[in-house]
């Protein structure tokens, strides 16, 4: 036997079968998920959920709305936004997209075609220092698939080409050369090649059908943990019932610690020497010079084109923990005007600001997080602005907002937009 038959004996198949393979992924699949599957996927907080797209969308049309942040929402506690849903069976379920490091860029990127038509922002401080998104954090969350979707989509804007400069800062996008070929040139305003865009839509078709059947595999079941906390909850919705079962709670969860935060935190992250170790390491932490501002800009951007009704929640730091470490509240308090007025000036007005109620009890989970009363009052702005009927947005976005001047100013006028006042708007 000549040694071309027999390397083609022992080659062949293995050949066959990745071309076989290759061609099923680049035809167009449709999948349907069941409501078991939609659920998981939406309290999940996978990364393969993240990278995904698929179930996003299919979510969003039957009645999921994307709860965007990070960390803040893998703390599961009786008064989490899925637990307040399920138990009182909303008309939305939460769709929870986000986890430690996905900040402002790692969210836009993941927002490609799959618009929703409301959604919730929650916003983290913490997200704009200096260095801005985290490059191995935004690793975790790259998807070829949404690099294609928003190169295929790309014009010649400043948004784009901004979206495309701060992309090619990330290591993640060099993984595929077409991909950073085709960035560089977004990002110089020249476009891609005919062939670039034929390649990149068959390998979007290839991404897309391995999301379709793959993403569903690799689910976290929550949903023991969901009932587990919603029986702590009264039958019936009240403020004043679940005021008394949060601090019921919080109470029995922070016992000996001097912060007020959960006991299993303090004791699994906060020892003795780490603590040494922190005191003071904050004073010169500085939120309001950040190419977040702008990565930011990038997510406005992106809910204008979608027509996207937005509810943004700003959370506090903990009090004890801000004083502990020498966190400047003013400069918090500065931080937090930026984003407000960067926010208002574009028509992005429903904004719930609690950055000033970190001193308030059982409000934070932990240093940072919200817990208990922080998310109790977090649902009485989210409840309102889910009751209220869609009614398409007016936005006015600014470029400027993409500059680097707007990203180290420092002095900002007032923002006169109180709590009271959006309350009042939602509850119209």
């Amino acid at each position: 036997m000549k040694n071309k038959t027999k390397l083609w004996l022992i080659f062949g198949p293995v050949i066959c079968a990745v071309l076989l393979l290759m061609g099923i992924l680049s035809l167009p699949w449709e999948r349907t998920f069941s409501k078991g599957s939609l659920f998981q996927a939406a309290a999940s907080q996978t990364k393969t959920v993240f990278k995904g797209k698929d179930m996003r969308q299919k979510a969003y049309k039957q009645g999921y709305v994307p709860f965007y942040g990070s960390s803040e929402l893998s703390r599961f506690d009786n008064m989490h936004p899925t637990v307040l849903a399920t138990k009182y069976h909303r008309s939305y379920t939460p769709f929870l997209l986000g986890g430690p490091g996905s900040q402002s860029l790692a969210q836009y990127l993941g927002m490609q075609e799959a618009p929703s038509k409301k959604a919730v922002v929650i916003i983290s401080p913490q997200w704009f220092t200096p260095q801005g998104q985290n490059p191995d954090a935004f690793t975790l969350y790259y998807s070829p698939l949404h690099a294609s979707d928003f190169i295929l989509n790309a014009k010649d804007t400043e948004a784009d080409r901004y979206a495309a400069r701060r992309l090619l800062q990330m290591p993640s996008v060099k993984s595929e050369h077409v991909i950073h070929h085709a960035l560089l040139e977004i990002a110089a305003g020249v476009g891609i090649s005919k062939m670039e865009r034929y390649y990149l839509r068959w390998r979007r078709q290839i991404y897309s059908t391995e999301d379709k059947f793959f993403t569903s595999l690799q689910l976290r079941d929550r949903l023991p943990k969901i009932e587990q906390q919603g029986a702590k909850l009264p039958d019936t919705y009240s403020y004043e019932g679940l005021k008394k079962a949060s601090e019921k709670e919080a109470k029995k969860d922070t016992k000996g610690n001097r912060f007020g935060i959960r006991t299993s935190f303090y004791k699994k992250r906060l020892n003795a020497k780490l603590l040494k170790k922190l005191k003071g390491s904050q004073k010169k932490f500085n939120y309001v010079e950040s190419p977040e501002y702008s990565d930011f800009e990038l997510l406005l951007n992106q809910f204008a084109k979608d027509k996207t009704q937005v509810l943004f929640i700003i959370p506090p730091v903990n009090a004890k923990w801000q004083k502990y470490t020498g966190l400047s509240q003013k400069m918090y308090d500065t931080a937090t005007t930026k984003i407000k007025h960067q926010l208002i000036s574009q028509g992005f007005d429903n904004i719930y600001d609690l950055s000033k109620d970190g001193k308030k009890k059982y409000f934070m989970e932990d240093t940072i997080h919200l817990g208990w009363n922080g998310w109790l009052a977090v649902d009485q702005a989210v409840k309102p602005f889910m009751e209220q009927k869609y009614a398409e947005p007016e936005y006015a976005i600014n470029d400027y907002y993409l500059t680097k001047t707007w990203r180290e100013k420092k002095k900002l006028p007032t923002v006169a937009l109180t709590n009271k006042d959006v309350l009042a708007k939602l509850k119209k």
